[in-house]
């Protein structure tokens, strides 16, 4: 008779629940191993730069890139507006102070000075007439006085005659008397001309010292009114070399109007922009470089524009022969001594958040982590760690602006 063959149970690993919890759980781990943390960011190795950080010396410099300019540069200005005539030089020439460059042409202002030549001329003549007008009273009063003098000697010998003959009885008291009162007229009359003489000579005198200053001042006005026709003429305000003169004949220009300029010749000076980031570090006074030149910041513009400033620098001795304007020159300036500091490569991880952060590899080399640091000083090749990293630190040194989270995944 048939019978029942029992079948012996399926083994745990073999069966299907099982199977489907282990197959999760290895799915979940895989997917826990491979797939981003929260707040992470899967970056290709290829595409980072790494440094170290450590404590090494610190020079501290500046390099910029600065340019040849003239030491002094004087500006041409147009004193008397006109049509250009004539061009005396060229640009480029070497030019003397007060030489000659160009000539203008204005008709209205040469008739203006004509007539103001008249007019002052007229009142000249005026204040002629009047000197001589005084001059000839003064002359009219000493003859005057000479006359009276020479009338009371006159008098006065009559009347010693008349005295003499009346001691002799040869004339009576009225015969004398008469010439006595002459005497006395004249004496009278003559210190009368002598007294008004004085006071006329105080008046004469006054008047005299005002129309002298009426004359000088007459005069300096023609003067002026002349030079207004040599300010026609434009002229170089200093010696050097004439740049940007680019006037051409017939073009009308106006008072102030700008004709060119005058740079000085073989003294020169270096500008140069710099990042707003030394501002506070630049100053006046401090050492610079270019090849074997040796030179000094002599100014420093505080003004930002588009992120950077402005800085003057001059030689320290004579400058270098063959210097042009226009021309570049890389230097350095010093800020500061060489000394040692904990120090990181430089790279575009400065420019997120101004360098606050970076991130740092693990020891593994599979992930890197944010951190808060601080920074300093800077050069070309390294920056100063105040800060929030240790020696042996690998950061990434490339930019990573663009990074959200606070942890990459390298891969």
């Amino acid at each position: 008779m048939d019978r029942r063959i029992e079948r012996p149970p399926t083994p745990w690993w073999r069966r299907r629940a099982t199977v489907l919890v282990v197959l999760a759980i290895i799915a979940a781990v895989l997917a826990w191993r491979l797939l981003p943390a929260s707040g992470s960011t899967d970056v290709a190795t290829t595409d980072l730069e790494t440094g170290i950080v450590e404590r090494a010396p610190f020079a501290d410099y500046l390099p910029v890139r600065a340019t040849v300019a003239p030491g002094v540069t004087t500006l041409v200005g147009v004193l008397s507006g006109g049509q250009v005539e004539r061009l005396l030089v060229q640009d480029g020439a070497m030019v003397t102070a007060g030489q000659p460059l160009a000539t203008l042409a204005n008709p209205t202002l040469k008739l203006e000075v004509l007539t103001r030549e008249a007019q002052i001329a007229s009142q000249l003549g005026s204040v002629a007439g009047e000197s001589l007008g005084i001059e000839r009273n003064r002359l009219d009063r000493s003859a005057q006085i000479a006359q009276a003098n020479y009338d009371l000697i006159k008098a006065r010998r009559e009347l010693g005659i008349r005295e003499q003959l009346h001691d002799r009885g040869f004339v009576s008291d009225a015969g004398v008397r008469s010439f006595a009162e002459e005497t006395a007229y004249q004496e009278k009359r003559l210190a009368q001309l002598r007294s008004g003489g004085a006071a006329e000579a105080r008046i004469t005198a006054t008047q005299g010292s005002r129309l002298n200053d009426t004359r000088t001042r007459l005069e300096s006005n023609l003067s002026a009114v002349r030079s207004s026709l040599d300010a026609l003429v434009i002229r170089a305000p200093a010696g050097g070399r004439l740049t940007n003169f680019i006037i051409q004949p017939g073009q009308t220009l106006k008072p102030g109007d700008p004709a060119g300029q005058v740079d000085s010749e073989g003294s020169w000076k270096l500008e140069a922009d710099v990042d707003e980031y030394f501002l506070g570090r630049v100053r006046v006074g401090q050492p610079a470089s270019a090849g074997d030149a040796r030179l000094v910041v002599s100014r420093v513009l505080p003004a930002v524009k588009d992120g950077r400033f402005r800085v003057e620098l001059t030689f320290g001795r004579a400058a270098p022969a063959g210097l042009n304007r226009g021309q570049t020159l890389d230097i350095r300036i010093t800020l500061g001594s060489t000394a040692p500091a904990l120090v990181a490569p430089v790279g575009g991880w400065l420019e997120a958040g101004s360098g606050t952060s970076v991130f740092v590899l693990d020891a593994d080399g599979a992930h890197a982590r944010r951190h808060a640091v601080k920074t300093g000083r800077r050069n070309p090749e390294q920056v100063e760690i105040l800060s929030g990293l240790k020696p042996g630190d690998r950061i990434v040194t490339s930019s990573t602006a663009s990074v959200k989270g606070d942890i990459l995944n390298l891969r």
